[in-house]
């Protein structure tokens, strides 16, 4: 599959890229690789084959998403440390 300069355009405008007129010849040149290595690739028969999402089987190896044991002394511990705070509350900048 061959590219032309407008498709390079194209393409280079949606990625908001500023290319020469070497570097287009060269991208189309390229592209137009990587392209016909797709179209090779779609000839390839893969009846039987398994659909797969990894190649490595991985489980969620992540801790459960619990809320921590909310006391009295976590949050006197907070409100100790914070440099600023009005009575129980924490101050913060605005930031609308």
């Amino acid at each position: 599959m061959s590219l032309d300069i407008a498709q390079i355009d194209h393409l280079a405008r949606l990625a908001r890229l500023k290319l020469t007129d070497q570097e287009k010849e060269l991208y189309a040149s390229q592209l137009a690789n990587v392209f016909d290595y797709f179209q090779k690739l779609q000839t390839v028969d893969t009846t039987g084959v398994e659909p797969m999402s990894q190649i490595i089987p991985l489980k969620n190896v992540f801790r459960a998403d619990e809320p921590a044991v909310d006391t009295e002394e976590t949050h006197q511990k907070i409100i100790t440390n914070a440099p600023n705070k009005s009575g129980r509350h924490l101050v913060v900048k605005k930031i609308l």
